[in-house]
């Protein structure tokens, strides 16, 4: 492969990841910068998949090599690998910070993210147009979290915005291209393309595909990509907005799609000139790689004896997004019943998944942003399998909560309530027994069951039928007090004997 020299060596645009809390304005951000409507398509108004965009700064054009990489990463904690990885490619990091909350939970993760990857990176205090924003404090408080800006002890750069009304973008992409040209970054568009797996997923009239970003070189058709143990002959490029483009290259976002198996997110790819380059690459490759569903499959084989377990199916649209619900899943732990992933995978819920289900008792499969194949839904009814669909994560983990619990095998216990000592019996008559105690713990309660105790042994059992205080109808008699009481019990009760009052209880 040809080396780069310092006269092939060009400045590329900037690849730059937006992070934050969720609901703190990434996808606005973004939406306002792109003037797409991502936040309307995405359900929820929850960003689920990690995105890439091309942008160019207004009034440039892209022979001006004036062009930004945005990488929008979810928010919702669920898909903390996702930002991760988004980090990871990156060269600068966007942290959106709300000017009226602060810094949250994910504000802390995306920034241990950052620093993690060693990237620089530019604070958006967002909302400012908002009735309760406090810039000031904004700043005060992401001091108080080791995140010094600029004039405020540090010297990390910030930019006031409103990602609704538009207010600081182009001073925010100013800083952008600023970072930028202070982190010197350059690439060989001479050399063959080489980056990073950002998505893959299965379209079922188009076959599998994956969403890359060259950070170096070019790609152009007639090539062979190697992600790990993937390939696929470049027969077409599509840039983000899904055109046809003859080549690409550095910082880019590209799909492409016949890849044989689906690549892994955050694999890193290359490129070669003809197919016999490519099965020596890939070759090389294999020997390490381990598959990510034998490595969950192990993971998920071990439950704790004496657990009820529930079988589960899970199929997502991306591989981003599969590797977020399993994380998710795994962290749900109940005292009597536990999940087990049995199978899992990109596309549609089809034919197998559902014979599969009908082969596990109590087996559910769970769909996101994915559609079920009507003979899917045909054999889930005929075995009584149960599918559920989501398109928002906390909604899919709250139900799978919920159904959990509804699963849990039920055990009744006997609880103690009370105790009386046997002071006098009187009548008796056909297995009922009249009989004076005091209660010396609890509280005798009316239709308890009692354990006739002799001598602490016990030798029967009863059921109170009737319970007097001062010759009056009771229901209940506390401790200390003195009382009669009607008992039913095959066995006859003695003074001196004791009988403890138990209900049973469901758990």
């Amino acid at each position: 492969m040809t080396k780069s020299t310092s006269q092939t060596l060009i400045p590329r645009p900037p690849i730059v990841v937006v992070m934050g809390h969720i609901d703190h304005g990434k996808s606005t951000l973004l939406d306002y910068i792109r003037k797409t409507n991502v936040v309307g398509g995405e359900a929820g108004g929850i960003t689920q998949h990690l995105s890439a965009y091309e942008v160019y700064r207004k009034g440039k054009t892209p022979a001006e090599s004036d062009s930004i990489t945005f990488l929008d990463t979810p928010g919702h904690h669920a898909f903390s690998k996702m930002r991760a990885r988004g980090a990871r490619i990156a060269d600068i990091a966007i942290l959106v910070v709300s000017a009226e909350d602060g810094v949250k939970e994910q504000t802390k993760e995306a920034l241990s993210a950052i620093k993690e990857a060693n990237i620089p990176y530019i604070v958006a205090i967002n909302k400012i147009d908002k009735p309760n924003a406090n810039i000031e404090r904004t700043k005060q408080n992401l001091a108080e979290n080791e995140i010094y800006l600029e004039g405020f002890g540090g010297d990390v750069p910030f930019v006031p915005v409103s990602a609704k009304a538009g207010t600081g973008i182009p001073e925010l992409l100013d800083m952008v291209l600023l970072v930028a040209e202070m982190s010197n970054l350059l690439g060989d568009s001479k050399l063959l393309a080489e980056g990073v797996v950002v998505e893959s997923h299965v379209a079922p009239a188009r076959g599998t595909s994956a969403t890359l970003i060259i950070t170096n070189g070019t790609l152009k058709k007639g090539m062979f990509i190697v992600a790990e143990d993937s390939t696929a002959p470049v027969r077409a490029i599509e840039n983000f907005l899904g055109k046809q483009i003859p080549e690409a290259t550095f910082s880019s976002p590209v799909q492409i799609t016949g890849f044989d198996i689906l690549p892994r997110v955050g694999a890193t790819f290359r490129a070669y000139a003809t197919k016999k380059e490519m099965e020596k690459a890939r070759l090389e490759n294999q020997t390490d790689v381990a598959s990510p569903s034998s490595k969950k499959e192990m993971a998920s084989s071990s439950v704790p004896s004496g657990v009820f377990v529930v079988p589960i199916i899970i199929k997502t649209d991306v591989a981003g997004t599969l590797e977020a619900v399993e994380k998710e899943l795994s962290k749900i732990k109940k005292e009597r019943v536990a999940l087990k992933i049995i199978s899992s995978g990109i596309g549609a819920v089809g034919e197998n998944d559902a014979k599969l289900a009908s082969g596990a008792p109590g087996a559910i499969i769970i769909g996101f942003n994915t559609q079920v194949s009507r003979s899917a839904q045909d054999i889930a009814l005929r075995f009584g399998a149960t599918i559920k669909t989501f398109t928002i994560i906390y909604e899919l983990l709250e139900w799978v909560e919920e159904e959990l619990v509804r699963r849990t095998p039920k055990f009744t216990s006997e609880e103690t309530v009370g105790a009386l000592k046997v002071l006098k019996t009187f009548s008796a008559m056909k297995h009922k027994q009249v009989i004076g105690g005091k209660v010396t713990k609890g509280e005798l309660v009316l239709d308890a069951q009692v354990k006739i105790l002799r001598r602490d042994t016990e030798v029967g059992r009863g059921k109170v039928l009737e319970l007097q205080q001062s010759k009056v109808s009771a229901k209940k008699v506390s401790e200390g007090m003195e009382c009669g009481l009607m008992v039913e019990s095959k066995i006859e009760i003695a003074p001196g004997d004791t009988l403890e009052a138990f209900m049973m209880i469901e758990k």
